[in-house]
This record gives C-alpha cells, sequence and structure tokens, in this order.
C-alpha cells in the first residue's frame, strides 16, 4: 500500500459487531451474518477481541477465513487468563491451549497475536523474560508474530525493549489515550492502537491534521524510519521495512470505521 521498498500497511478496527455501526458504516438492512463481509471489503485487517475473553472454535476460525478476501489478515488478542496472573511464568498451559483451539484455521489470514496486560501490572524481568519463553515462534511450519500490549509506566526502561528485541516481540504503540507510550522498535514489524476518535471531530472522530499525522507515521514505519513526536525509551535509527498494523480502537467507537476508512485512503 506504500510502494515496492516499504512494508505493508494494514490499517482496521477492533471487531465487526457493534450495533452503533449499523445505519453508520453497514449499510441499512444489511444482514448481521454478512456484516464481516461487509468490513473486510473496506478494511485491510480486524482485531478479533473474542479471543480475550474466550476460546473460540476451529469452525469459526475458518468460517471468518473464508468470509474475508485474499490478503486481509486477523489479528488475535491472546486470552486474558495468560496475561491477567501475579506469575506470568505460570501461563504455559493456557498458551498451548490458546494454539491448540484452531487458530491456524485463518491460514495466512493469521497475523500478529496481542498479548494484553492490565494497567497494574508492574515489570518484572525475570518473570516477564519467562513470559516470552512461552511464546511459541511458529505453529505447525507457520511463523508466528507477537505483541506485548503493556501499561504501566515501570515498562518505560531499556530493559524492557531490549528484551523484546532479544525475543523479536513488539510493543504495541498506544495512540492518543492515556497509557504509556513506547514507541520502540523491537520487531520485524510495528503494531498501533490509536484510541483518541472523539465525537466532536466529525464523522471520521479526528481532524484532517491529525489523520494526516498518523498516515505519515505508517508510512514511515513502512519504511524502516521513526516517526517524530512519539515517546520512545531510545529512539531507533532508520532500519529495514516493516510490515505495519494500525488499529482505530476504543475512544468514540462509532466513528472508528471512518477513521481508519481515511487513514486508508492517505496511505494508498
Amino acid at each position: 500500500m506504500t510502494d515496492k521498498k516499504a512494508g505493508r500497511i494494514r490499517i482496521g478496527v477492533g471487531g465487526w459487531t457493534y450495533a452503533p455501526w449499523r445505519g453508520v458504516f453497514y449499510p441499512e438492512k444489511l444482514p448481521q451474518k454478512r456484516e464481516l463481509e461487509y468490513a473486510a471489503e473496506h478494511l485491510t485487517s480486524i482485531e478479533i477481541n473474542g479471543t480475550y475473553y474466550g476460546s473460540q472454535k476451529p469452525e469459526s476460525f475458518a468460517k471468518w477465513r473464508d468470509e474475508t478476501p485474499d490478503g486481509f489478515v486477523f489479528s488475535l488478542k491472546a486470552p486474558r487468563f495468560a496475561t491477567n496472573r501475579r506469575v506470568l511464568a505460570e501461563a504455559g498451559e493456557t498458551i498451548e491451549r490458546f494454539f491448540g483451539s484452531g487458530v491456524t484455521e485463518l491460514g495466512d489470514k493469521l497475523g500478529p497475536v496481542n498479548w494484553q496486560f492490565m494497567a497494574t501490572k508492574k515489570f518484572d524481568p525475570d518473570d516477564f523474560e519467562a513470559f516470552l519463553k512461552l511464546l511459541p515462534r511458529t505453529l505447525q511450519g507457520r511463523d508466528l508474530r507477537h505483541v506485548v500490549e503493556v501499561r504501566h509506566d515501570s515498562f518505560r526502561t531499556p530493559a524492557f525493549t531490549s528484551l523484546l528485541r532479544q525475543y523479536g516481540v513488539a510493543a504495541v504503540i498506544a495512540g492518543d489515550s492515556d497509557y504509556p507510550q513506547i514507541a520502540d522498535i523491537t520487531a520485524p514489524f510495528v503494531y498501533v492502537r490509536v484510541m483518541g476518535t472523539q465525537e466532536r471531530a466529525g464523522p471520521a472522530g479526528y481532524d484532517a491534521a491529525d489523520l494526516d499525522r498518523w498516515a505519515e507515521r505508517a508510512r514511515a514505519w513502512a519504511a524502516g524510519g521513526a516517526p517524530e513526536g512519539l515517546d520512545y525509551v531510545e529512539k531507533p535509527e532508520a532500519g529495514d521495512p516493516r510490515d505495519v498494523f494500525l488499529y482505530v480502537i476504543s475512544g468514540h467507537k462509532v466513528s472508528n470505521p471512518a477513521a481508519a476508512m481515511a487513514l486508508m485512503q492517505r496511505v494508498e
């Protein structure tokens, strides 16, 4: 979506089942069973939230795969039972169960896995490394991409970002939110969750200047750059091209699909 030398930029939202989108994003009278199909025609990725709350059936993953076009990618929020615990090193059984639940039915549409932590979870270097060691690098011959979403200031340290680089795991870049922002590049891809849409900003939830700014950042990441105006622990030098996954999440949620589509137009 940029040029041949840049990584692929995929942009989307969280989930696809949201009643206020009906008649705003989804056309009136569109059957609910066709909402994913419609969303996938207008976006290039979706972050699945349901996997955070409970296991899904292999048949569901296969159905989602078949209802979306070639090139579309899902990211998955990993189960909360793996991350919402005192000792992360003890999450192995939950992690194994998650990856044995049929996620590979997504095939080439299986994107990054987002391991989200509560805002009260503090950085414990030894325990966090033990957790990273539990994350499989491949699954049935397919490379896996992992990203961690940490929300406590204690993670804003070179000890954390160095650990992520060692294991090739990305840190979620929180955009326009109250959570700490760690924009360091620690993996061969970038994962962004933009959370600042507002009703007063119009149908897209952002004004044109803000949309331009996020589009410019996405292009910079895809080209291997490190955009200005973000919070880094240690700002990286320019590197290799990277795939970018950008999701417009929370905020004024009814506007998020429009914001995502506006960003797609700007990066194409």
